[in-house]
């Protein structure tokens, strides 16, 4: 497989290798990665696909583990103190890597959490893929192609035949408030100037504005290693919400806001708001904004998954931010990144999947003649999420030493351009590897069942471990605003 002028070559990376090499990027101490262990890491291909999403789901869950391991061993001790051991087994961590569709509720399938217009639709000149999960991006796309909102897939299919799919794209994401893409070849991609904008590490971290060293307000000794760390989670659909839930895991409290004026997901919601107490603010509200202005005041963390510029709008960027919380950690999860001509553009997993070659690619190594290929979890978004939390947490440890208010940035693309600088495998031999598409596909140890405001869930368990530490979700799904809005 060739490996783009723009693009790192790490195609002999094994998982611990990805720990070490973004470790690394992240100064964080190099003593902690003798503390990691990754059982049943193989070179062959642990999931069907000519992507390495076994290393990545492997490595992108050890860094979130080790961070927080690193955190509790410093929270009252050097900097050079021993870390307590991490464990993150692969087969556990891919199946983690799709937990949205692997749990039940009192033994009930999952809805379809999909539109029915969405997907890949052929153009004049290719094809381009309608992301339809939310119903203003469905209602939106009909209206641009002249339909009714009673129209059908097959009268979409009609309408975008008729469009290039640059020009719809450009329509639809960039003129509207749309999430349509052209499907790409790594070839187009790479000659597009957000290509060369994204950086070759996953995950920036930034000091946003000097001040004193600060601890979380509880340093209190815990078997959780989070514990005392303040999260505000405001997040749609699957990688931001990943990080919250992540860093829930490990014991930080995580207040999850949702807007009464937005549509849920409820399907992907049950899975990932484990862990979190759940509140709703209408921002438009003066007394309510008030209230999440107070909470953001007394925060640690700030996790934000809408597209960039959206909340920065209503007063909440990092700038505004900072003045009223001078040691605020500003988390960002965005589709393609800070930087470069789509910056501010809204997207998804399966959209930069489309539009960055990958699909393509897949199709070609699957070798079935098909246009497009999407890879068999939304791997961006899952790693998109613990990557995240471990920038979380290197800003945390920054704060602790150095002080300040941080940013942290990470894109889907981002997670996109790592993942394929690690390498493909050769032809149709990715595809040779077991999948796990139902719950009777899944060793019964990686599930828990526990109680839930909608009944009994069996979903998958955290799959790291930290050695004298307890990891796991204390706070089940329950609906929208149960809780209050302050911190425990």
């Amino acid at each position: 497989m060739s490996i783009s002028n723009n693009l790192i070559n790490r195609t002999s990376f094994s998982a611990a290798d990805v720990v070490k090499d973004i470790w690394t990027s992240l100064q964080l101490p190099p003593h902690a990665l003798s503390s990691l262990t990754l059982p049943g890491h193989q070179a062959a291909p642990a999931t069907p696909s000519s992507f390495k999403i076994g290393h990545l789901a492997q490595s992108s869950i050890a860094l979130s583990a080790l961070s927080a391991s690193l955190l509790h061993s410093t929270q009252s001790s050097p900097s050079s103190s021993p870390v307590s051991r991490v464990s993150v087994p692969l087969e556990h961590a891919l199946v983690e890597f799709k937990s949205e569709r692997l749990y039940d509720i009192d033994k009930q399938p999952l809805e379809d959490p999909w539109g029915s217009i969405g997907g890949l639709h052929k153009t004049a000149d290719g094809y381009v893929r309608i992301h339809d999960n939310f119903p203003c991006h469905a209602l939106g796309t009909l209206e641009l192609l002249g339909l009714p909102p009673s129209a059908s897939r097959q009268d979409v299919a009609a309408k975008v035949a008729q469009w290039k799919s640059v020009d719809l794209e450009t329509a639809g994401t960039e003129k509207g408030k749309l999430a349509i893409y052209a499907l790409r070849s790594y070839s187009e991609w790479d000659a597009h100037p957000q290509s060369v904008a994204i950086d070759n590490n996953p995950i920036l971290v930034r000091q946003f504005a000097p001040g004193p060293p600060k601890n979380p307000s509880t340093t209190k000794s815990s078997s959780r290693c989070l514990q005392g760390v303040r999260v505000l989670e405001m997040s749609r659909v699957i990688a931001a919400p990943v990080a919250g839930k992540t860093l829930a895991a490990h014991g930080a409290d995580v207040l999850w806001i949702t807007s009464p004026n937005l549509p849920n997901q409820p399907v992907l919601d049950r899975d990932l708001s484990r862990g979190k107490r759940t509140i709703r603010l209408d921002i438009h509200n003066s007394d309510e904004k008030d209230r999440l202005l107070e909470l953001l005041r007394t925060c640690d963390v700030f996790i934000q998954g809408y597209r960039p510029g959206s909340l920065a709008s209503y007063g909440f960027s990092p700038e505004e931010l900072q003045k009223i919380n001078p040691n605020i950690i500003c988390a960002n999860l965005s589709a393609f990144g800070p930087s470069g001509p789509w910056s501010q553009r809204r997207g998804f997993d399966s959209l930069v999947q489309t539009c960055s070659g990958m699909n393509i690619s897949e199709a070609e190594h699957f070798g079935a003649g098909e246009p497009a290929r999407a890879m068999p979890c939304q791997a961006l978004d899952h790693a998109g999420g613990y990557l995240l939390a471990t920038g979380v947490m290197a800003a945390l440890y920054n704060r602790s030493r150095v002080g300040g208010s941080w940013v942290v940035d990470v894109s889907l693309a981002g997670v996109m351009k790592y993942l394929r600088s690690l390498g493909q495998y050769p032809g149709k031999t990715g595809f040779e590897s077991q999948d796990f598409v139902k719950q009777a596909d899944v060793p019964a140890e990686y599930f828990e069942t526990r109680d839930t405001g909608f009944g009994k869930m069996t979903a998958v368990r955290h799959s790291a471990s930290v050695e004298g530490c307890e990891v796991g979700w204390g706070e089940m799904p329950k609906p929208l605003g149960s809780d209050e809005a302050k911190w425990l």
